[in-house]
């Protein structure tokens, strides 16, 4: 991939405002507070989604760039083969449009916009830096509703970390969070400026907290293992030091202060429990992916259509099933809220989309996954060292950072999907992490495919003069 910065020219003038900042919007537009009771239905942020994907195609259209490469259009359009098919096998014509045009969403549009939109490493940083921001905004919500007693209700008291997104979404705060955990990592292990440096450090130390207070075991184990792999990946010297400086700022907040220490000692404890003597919510779980499992086995290669989980749900599920889980807190009265997936992304596939499906789509996750390591690498071997100057090391050196918070992000995303799948105000933000990793596995070269003859002649007369 090729991340050096773009050159000056007609659309890429230094007084040119970036054409990213419309994917900033998104991520900004999800501070905002969400109303409490909602639907789960399409929000701010998803509108201004839309509205960059618009934005991104004016763009493409008025410079008559170069959509994609070949291998960016293979790779993150081979999830529509399988949407498709799902679609027209769904129960109505109303739930296949509508479950299509999500998917799409988060796993075709938006990230093939955040790939063209993102110039160089500039912008990746700029957007990185923002979901370091709204992270920081919504963690310091969220101890504040631990703090104070305003957040949702766990285990009978209502101190459960959830930022803006309230007790309807229990997991969106930890989503967010989590994802500037791993951004603000990856920006401290690159070459960077050493001020930003340690300023993205600091961000990713102080996010831990409010990543504790979320409750949400499934967020700190695809934390836990994303941020192993940039540690790994960015060297095992590097590796073995944050390690070090991490563990002894747990020690200094659990221990030393004493930040949740009984329940937070508790819910960690219950992820070794999981098999053996399962809580309420836990056995829910395992209840929903035998019927997904189910559903599979009924339609082993189609599904059963785009949101045809809840319909088939109560006719593949045992009795182990509880009517729906509880919600309230943080501005929202008490509700019976249904469960209308397995919180498996793998199994929802699966389920509505059979092995066509789950084929497809995990299929583009692992090919970006391939190609965002083999660019992680490449840029590692071409940082210049002390007898090697920047022109010797290419278009790729000083651009670690950006690989290791697209490999980041693309590791959380894969592990965290086994406990949790796409849903909430927050799910806009996965389709923006999938643009980050598209643009460093397939970003390719910066240029527009229409190149302007003027400069051209200019070096051919400069050449024939000398």
């Amino acid at each position: 991939m090729n991340l050096a910065q773009p050159a000056a020219g007609p659309d890429r003038g230094p007084s040119r405002l970036s054409p990213v900042l419309p994917v900033v919007a998104v991520v900004a537009l999800l501070a905002l507070p969400v109303q409490p009771g909602g639907e789960g239905g399409a929000g701010p942020a998803d509108a201004a989604s839309a509205l960059a994907v618009l934005f991104c195609a004016v763009r493409l259209l008025r410079q008559r760039r170069r959509p994609l490469s070949r291998t960016a259009a293979l790779v993150l359009g081979l999830p529509v083969a399988g949407l498709a098919v799902a679609a027209m096998g769904a129960s109505s014509a109303g739930a296949g449009l509508g479950g299509l045009g999500r998917y799409l969403q988060i796993f075709v549009l938006v990230p093939a916009a955040v790939l063209l939109l993102v110039r160089g490493r500039a912008d990746f940083r700029l957007l990185a830096w923002s979901f370091v921001g709204l992270a920081v905004w919504q963690g310091a919500v969220g101890v504040h509703q631990y703090a104070t007693g305003t957040g949702a209700s766990y285990q009978g008291e209502e101190i459960r970390a959830v930022g803006t997104f309230g007790a309807q979404d229990v997991m969106g705060m930890a989503t967010v969070v989590a994802f500037g955990v791993v951004c603000a990592l990856g920006l401290t292990l690159g070459h960077g400026a050493p001020r930003q440096r340690w300023l993205a450090g600091a961000a990713a130390v102080a996010l831990l907290v409010p990543l504790a207070l979320s409750f949400s075991r499934g967020a700190w184990i695809a934390t836990a293992v994303a941020c192993a792999v940039q540690l790994v990946l960015a060297g095992l010297r590097r590796a073995l030091a944050v390690a070090a400086a991490v563990v002894a700022a747990g020690v200094v907040l659990v221990g030393g202060f004493g930040v949740g220490t009984a329940m937070l000692q508790e819910r960690a404890d219950s992820i070794t429990r999981v098999a053996k003597a399962p809580d309420r919510s836990v056995t829910d779980r395992y209840t929903m992916w035998a019927a997904a499992a189910g559903m599979w086995r009924e339609r082993p290669l189609t599904g059963v259509g785009l949101k045809g989980f809840p319909e088939y749900r109560d006719a593949h599920a045992s009795l182990a099933l509880s009517s729906g889980s509880d919600t309230q807190g943080a501005g929202s009265a008490f509700r019976r809220q249904p469960l209308l997936s397995p919180h498996n992304m793998y199994l929802l596939v699966l389920a509505e989309q059979g092995l066509l499906g789950l084929v497809a789509l995990a299929g583009s996750w692992l090919a970006l996954l391939v190609c965002a390591l083999r660019e992680l690498l490449r840029a590692r071997r071409n940082v210049p060292g002390a007898e090697a100057g920047p022109r010797a090391a290419g278009p790729r050196a000083g651009a670690t950072d950006c690989g290791l918070v697209a490999c980041g992000l693309l590791v959380w995303l894969l592990v965290d999907f086994a406990y949790a799948d796409i849903g909430g105000p927050s799910t806009v933000l996965t389709a923006v992490a999938l643009g980050l990793v598209a643009r460093w596995a397939l970003g390719g070269d910066d240029s527009p495919a229409r190149v302007d003859a003027r400069p051209v002649a200019r070096a051919c007369e400069e050449a024939a003069a000398r």
